[in-house]
């Protein structure tokens, strides 16, 4: 696993550019891994050089937070880790107040996630889910509440539509409230709608995205197939459910697959790897998200950034991947543009007006010996 470190949105926040999850810590949903498995996973990423761990209240009814609250400790890493956590969801039914984005579930949430964890103070705090109704206003006063008493560092949004991340960037902005500093979304080779709204807005206003499900649920490893016999893995248990976020087997998927299986026995790498590589250097990616219940599957995914994808490699992937632009972008186009242009070349800035900034090297002597 690369060692290099980026800053986290417009954050001055350095994390590693591979993410470790923990939503598989615990076997409470019928999957995941046992807590030796989970130290495991946890123990080959620290020493690989990952410092970005990724979890939420929600996660195995608690013990995921638990357990890595407790594996960082262990370790002495509380002011290396990065820790985020996420809020949102009810874990007590017939009680409103105790899920949702409301002031009081924040308060109740943050206090509960920082026992479990062991710490006083969540890295990154993240908002889980857009809930439909308390005003973004309410929820970002809140947030800059939880930075100002010392309970938070940095605060972010998962799965919220485009215009809504827009309307909490700007309310921070205007009123002065902790910024979002990132986006935690699904993406993937099988899921790239957030390539229309999504990656300008973060590379426009100082929001990282953490990609979740960079795999689609390990479809993209290869162990599925369409007529495959047998239970390879936990989408084999959701081919008939309801829930969204598991409808992976489709004909486009199962093409994506294919040309993956192609690019990979050519290259080399796993397809996981491959996957995991596409992904982790699209526009607007900070870190993504990587969720394992073996060992050996972290191992494998660990080594994703070891290696670049040739230009050609890369049109092939997302030639099979391709999604249509849906309204209005069409009109964003070139061919369309050019006629507000006038037909003349227009840019936004020439190439190289920007240098990237990467600190790498040996650093001086302060001895004087």
């Amino acid at each position: 696993m690369s060692m290099t470190y980026y800053t986290l949105g417009n954050s001055g926040l350095r994390v590693s550019r591979l993410a470790l999850g923990t939503m598989t810590f615990g076997t409470e949903w019928g999957w995941g891994a046992d807590r030796d498995t989970a130290r495991a996973m946890f123990d080959a990423y620290v020493e690989a050089g990952g410092n970005f761990f990724d979890t939420a209240d929600l996660y195995t009814g608690g013990t995921a937070e638990t357990w890595l609250g407790e594996f960082v400790a262990e370790r002495g890493l509380r002011d290396k880790a990065v820790i985020a956590t996420k809020f949102t969801f009810n874990c007590e039914p017939g009680n409103p107040n105790a899920g949702g984005n409301g002031r009081k579930n924040i308060m109740r949430a943050i206090d509960a996630s920082l026992r479990r964890l062991g710490t006083d103070y969540i890295d990154l705090y993240l908002m889980h889910v857009w809930d439909r109704l308390t005003p973004a206003e309410e929820v970002l006063r809140t947030l800059d509440d939880l930075v100002r008493a010392g309970k938070v560092r940095h605060v972010g949004l998962s799965d919220v539509p485009a215009w809504y991340a827009g309307r909490a960037q700007a309310i921070a902005e205007l009123r002065g409230y902790e910024p979002i500093s990132a986006l935690q979304l699904e993406y993937s080779l099988t899921e790239r709608t957030i390539e229309n709204e999504f990656v300008p807005l973060a590379t426009r206003h100082g929001a990282g995205i953490m990609v979740w499900s960079p795999l689609a649920s390990g479809l993209l490893s290869g162990k599925y197939r369409p007529t495959q016999a047998g239970n390879a893995g936990r989408l084999d248990g959701f081919r008939n459910t309801t829930h969204p976020g598991f409808q992976k087997f489709s004909d486009r998927n199962w093409a994506i697959v294919a040309e993956l299986e192609k690019v990979a026995a050519e290259l080399g790498p796993s397809m996981a790897e491959v996957a995991l590589n596409w992904v982790a250097t699209q526009p607007g990616v900070a870190t993504v998200i990587l969720g394992a219940t073996k060992l050996a599957q972290l191992q494998d995914n660990l080594t994703a950034l070891d290696f670049e994808i040739p230009a050609a490699f890369r049109q092939r992937l997302e030639a099979v991947s391709s999604v249509p632009a849906p309204f209005p972008h069409p009109y964003f186009g070139s061919q369309i543009q050019v006629r507000v242009t006038g037909g003349t070349a227009t840019g936004d800035k020439p190439s190289g007006y920007s240098l990237p900034v990467l600190v790498e090297g040996e650093a001086v002597s302060i001895s004087s010996n």
